[in-house]
């Protein structure tokens, strides 16, 4: 006997997803909504990934796109990273300036 396939709607989709956000336990929303524990991480996943775009449709992202996106997040996370090291440093320079001022030896 065949198996059909069943397909969600983005509405349904979204809706499980609030249901976790709302603290429920993922067994007890996957035994309501009949859906196995994998379908519904995934569909986590996309929604966490890309809240806008997912569950949009039969869009299929190049993995060169797909790619070039996680690569441009990077730059973005390391950027905010180095931004945040600069500033420690410059405190940290000038507390040791004034501690050395106080006659501190390191």
């Amino acid at each position: 006997m065949k198996r059909i396939r069943r397909s969600f709607t983005k509405e349904f989709k979204l809706s499980v997803i609030r249901e976790l956000e709302n603290g429920k336990n993922a067994a007890q929303v996957c035994r309501e909504n009949e859906i196995h524990p994998v379908l519904l991480s995934k569909w986590k996943k996309q929604f966490l990934e890309n809240p806008e775009l997912a569950f949009s449709g039969k869009v299929n992202i190049s993995s060169k796109d797909a790619k070039i996106a996680k690569l441009e997040r990077l730059v973005g996370q390391l950027y905010a990273e180095n931004e945040f090291l600069k500033k420690t440093l410059s405190f940290l320079e000038i507390k040791l300036q004034e501690y050395r001022k106080k006659g501190g030896k390191i």
